[in-house]
């Protein structure tokens, strides 16, 4: 009988509905809705550009692609029948926690919230949190070691802790009137469930591990004791969170009769524990042990998995090992870089000249390919890829971006490539990183929309890696994870899969075209990354030697100050 799944992706600006045919893999449809509040989908506030967050309406009215995709369906499939759907799955941006009532609805739901920014939805890369996240890195190294081995060393203002601790301090009102924090990823498989009382509702292991410190070692979340050294109130609302999480296997219910009309779909479909946009793009990309999946988008995720059958070492600098986040049985490993599609979306946006091209798609055609001309160095250009924080190996948003080398001769397209180059270091010290402490890499799997869309950045990051770079089959690769582990809550039995092993042999595959590596540019570029990795250390680092490390943070907080004297004005 045939079968399908629906995979519903969650993003920064958008969400995607994905629908695949179980029996070939196909990906029959879908469909996008664009989040319609504050700027592309994010709320801002002027005053403070740490400030992002998002309207929990627009996840709930992005729910209308499902019948967009249907439609969709129907259209392109005469055999397609929505009845056949047997299971959902949903993955979402994270560290993104939503101040909750007793019922689970959100608070910026309710009339005396609708205005506050702090009761909205508090966004991954809201960093807001910064000091507050200095501040339990500094009492964990002291009190709680053990939960900073898991997380890398450092934890950071776009995980889950440091927000709420942020919302205590800058927002009480919001704080103190919700009964809880539910991540975005637990909240949208809960409403189409039908139940969002938080007490009830399924909590996922790869936010709770990778973002809030649980870890079933020390029996789940950090103790009463460590939280009440940061403020009491988060010893107080400890036990209105969770004590236990799930793996995306797992059944976090079944579609409740409310939206199963709402959608045009059949009650009772499984639908699978919510997790982050990454890892579930990692497993749709064909994850395994010693691949190491990159998900190239406006930031970038690094994703690698290794049996928990075997011993791993705690690797300084990374976003978490946390059993079962990425597959169930293993330990995934989380990486990646704050910004990089943003980098090239803001220098295209806001430096290209127009004689590049009246539009941004033409001012990204004309820069590719000038830049394509250009040999490695060429350019004498050398810039860091910091311009929204640094999130993998220093763990540190009060860092920023940096261009070196340009004279009044720097064209705007070679600054584009020393930016693609930049990211390329970056990703080369994660890739570093990871292998020094025992992981190997033996494959390199690219996804995301600059991957399949910009080839001058996937021959790059394969001259600058010195590895082949392969690209996902699917172009929706978080949707299609999704869609995966939908089919696996549903079980063999219902059409869907017996476990995600036999589901990604069905689902996943990449592309015919790989991006080789050329000798003679790997050369060059190991030459520049010695420089990266002298700038990288100096001004990112205190034991450097340079006295650099305080450059960046003193100039962001000259404009703090300066821009706080304003307001006052």
């Amino acid at each position: 009988m045939r079968s399908y799944a629906l995979g519903l992706d969650y993003g920064t600006n958008s969400c995607r509905a994905l629908i695949v045919d179980l029996g070939d893999g196909r990906e029959v449809a879908s469909a996008v809705f664009n989040y319609p509040s504050g700027e592309h989908g994010i709320l801002l506030d002027p005053r403070d550009p740490n400030v992002a967050r998002q309207n929990p309406q627009d996840y709930i009215d992005g729910l209308a692609v499902v019948r967009a995709a249907v439609k969709a369906a129907r259209a392109a499939d005469r055999r397609f029948d929505p009845a056949k759907i047997v299971g959902i799955g949903v993955d979402t941006t994270g560290s993104t926690p939503i101040p909750v009532d007793r019922r689970g609805t959100p608070l910026a739901l309710l009339p005396e919230f609708r205005n506050d920014l702090a009761a909205h939805a508090w966004l991954w890369k809201d960093h807001t949190g910064h000091a507050e996240a200095a501040e339990i890195t500094a009492l964990a190294r002291t009190m709680r070691p053990q939960y900073l081995a898991k997380c890398g060393g450092t934890y950071s203002s776009e995980w889950f802790w440091s927000k709420l601790l942020r919302c205590k301090r800058a927002a009480p009102r919001v704080f103190n009137a919700a009964h809880s924090f539910v991540e975005h990823c637990d909240w949208m498989p809960a409403l189409l469930a039908g139940d969002t009382a938080p007490d009830r509702l399924a909590r996922g292991v790869c936010a709770a591990g990778h973002k809030a410190m649980y870890c079933p070692e020390w029996g789940g979340l950090p103790d009463a004791k460590f939280l009440a050294a940061l403020d009491p109130a988060l010893a107080a609302l400890r036990p209105r969170l969770f004590d236990k999480a799930w793996p995306a296997n797992h059944r976090a219910g079944r579609l409740g009769e409310e939206w199963a009309k709402k959608l045009g779909l059949r009650p009772g479909i499984a639908i699978a524990v919510g997790a982050f946009d990454a890892h579930m793009g990692a497993v749709g990309a064909g994850i395994r042990e010693g691949t190491l999946v990159k998900i190239l988008g406006t930031s970038t995720c690094d994703m690698m998995v290794q049996s928990a059958r075997r011993k791993l070492a705690d690797i300084p600098g990374v976003c978490g090992i946390v059993d079962g986040s990425i597959l169930p049985g293993s330990y995934g490993i989380e990486a990646g870089q704050s910004a990089v599609g943003d980098i090239f979306l803001w220098f295209v946006h806001h430096l290209v000249p127009d004689r590049y091209g009246k539009t941004a798609d033409a001012r990204f055609r004309a820069l590719g390919e000038r830049a394509a001309r250009q040999k490695p160095g060429g350019h004498g250009l050398l810039a860091l890829d910091w311009n929204n924080g640094n999130r993998t190996i220093l763990v540190d948003v009060r860092l920023s971006g940096l261009l070196l080398g340009q004279t009044l001769h720097t064209e705007a397209h070679e600054i584009y490539r020393a930016l693609i180059e930049a990211t390329a270091f970056g990703a080369l010290t994660i890739m570093k990183r990871v292998e020094e402490y025992g992981v190997p890499v033996r494959e390199i799997v690219n996804c995301g929309g600059l991957a399949v869309k910009n080839d001058l950045l996937m021959q790059i990051y394969a001259d600058v890696t010195n590895r082949p770079m392969k690209v996902s089959r699917s172009d929706q690769t978080c949707a299609l994870g999704a869609a995966l582990f939908g089919a696996v809550a549903a079980g063999k039995a219902a059409g869907g899969y017996a476990g995600v092993a036999q589901a990604q042999k069905a689902l996943c595959g990449v592309r015919s075209k790989v991006f080789k590596p050329d000798p003679a540019a790997h050369k060059v570029y190991a030459r520049m990354y010695s420089h990266y990795r002298a700038l990288h250390d100096a001004f990112g680092t205190r034991d450097f030697g340079g006295k650099l490390d305080g450059v960046m943070k003193d100039m962001i907080a000259l404009r703090e100050e300066q821009r706080t004297a304003d307001d006052g004005r």
